[in-house]
């Protein structure tokens, strides 16, 4: 059995700037963080041929091409089984849909899993570029590439997407109390609302496919914001990226009607009313996570208890995509 892990993720800073229609042409940077909650995959090889899927749903197939669920299916093609006789099962501690970036962790580690199977090592590098042929090259998603690659890599890391296509990749030299202080002050609510990253993202690369300046304008704002972030970060001013961070949800908001509703709204202000210095919605946006930085929050978590919001705590992960067990 072969088991593998690869862990969900916040963005901290420079969301949006990671897709192929802005970075090709302006360059993209982006501070992501993964967090100690993971998307999990299973191999085993059954006694029977075929392939065993068992996730939301249950397929057993004999060959590949025949796999409904897309990202498994080109996946084992990329794998060029002659013979298949594969049981893979998922399993994740949050469901998708809630902007913590599960497609790319779930990717690479099938990838991963799928490498161990066969005797096989796949670097970081490697394994963060063979997930983003997968979903977007092959899958054609309207995606960006932090979410293989904080998958990939872990940590609290910068990522400069290049317009070559490739990636350069650094750890955010913070300290070990800036990193305690944002683990204590850091708080992320579920709003109740699920959505689809790519239909949210489809709009904004749409966009800037065309130039649209208003988008192009408000990505550069972004990118220059996540540059003020991470400087902020590295001086241990957790405050000011409070700050930043509130400044990036209202421009965020202004990409895409789709990005917030009314309620989120609500709750948002009603965080900031009640101990939160800024925050916004993670991920693509239109629902799942709202992050806070928190000035109280005992004051903060009391509140929005109060109006139904469950918390989700965490830790960060420096590990990334990582072999569980292999027996």
């Amino acid at each position: 059995m072969i088991i593998c892990r690869s862990p969900l993720r916040i963005s901290l800073g420079g969301g949006g700037t990671d897709l192929p229609s802005y970075y090709k042409e302006n360059e993209g940077f982006v501070i992501s963080a993964a967090i100690n909650h993971y998307v999990y995959v299973t191999i085993n090889r059954p006694f029977k041929d075929g392939i065993f899927l068992k996730y939301s749903e249950i397929e057993n197939v004999k060959k590949a091409s025949d796999i409904k669920h897309k990202i498994i299916r080109e996946a084992l093609l990329l794998e060029n089984l002659k013979i298949p006789k594969l049981e893979i099962t998922t399993l994740a501690d949050i469901p998708s849909g809630t902007g913590l970036g599960s497609s790319g962790s779930f990717t690479t580690a099938l990838i991963k899993a799928l490498y161990a199977h066969r005797k096989h090592h796949i670097y970081h590098s490697d394994l963060a570029q063979l997930a983003c042929k997968i979903e977007l090259d092959l899958l054609k998603e309207p995606i960006g590439k932090q979410d293989q690659y904080i998958a990939a890599y872990g940590g609290i890391t910068c990522f400069d997407f290049n317009k070559d296509g490739n990636v350069t990749v650094s750890p955010l030299k913070v300290d070990i109390n800036t990193i305690y202080d944002l683990e204590d002050n850091l708080l992320l609510f579920f709003t109740g609302f699920t959505r689809s990253a790519s239909d949210i993202l489809k709009d904004q690369n749409d966009k800037t496919e065309t130039n649209n300046i208003n988008m192009l304008n408000n990505l550069h704002y972004v990118k220059n914001l996540g540059i003020k972030i991470k400087t902020a970060l590295e001086n241990g001013d957790t405050q000011l990226f409070g700050e930043y961070m509130h400044e990036h949800w209202e421009n965020k908001k202004k990409r895409s009607p789709g990005m917030s509703n009314s309620q989120i709204d609500g709750y948002y202000q009603y965080g900031l009313k009640n101990g939160a210095v800024g925050g916004k919605i993670v991920g693509a946006g239109g629902g799942g996570f709202l992050m806070f930085m928190a000035n109280d929050r005992n004051k903060l978590r009391h509140a929005m208890n109060k109006i139904g919001l469950s918390e989700l705590r965490f830790s960060f992960d420096f590990e990334g995509s990582k072999l569980v067990l292999s027996s």
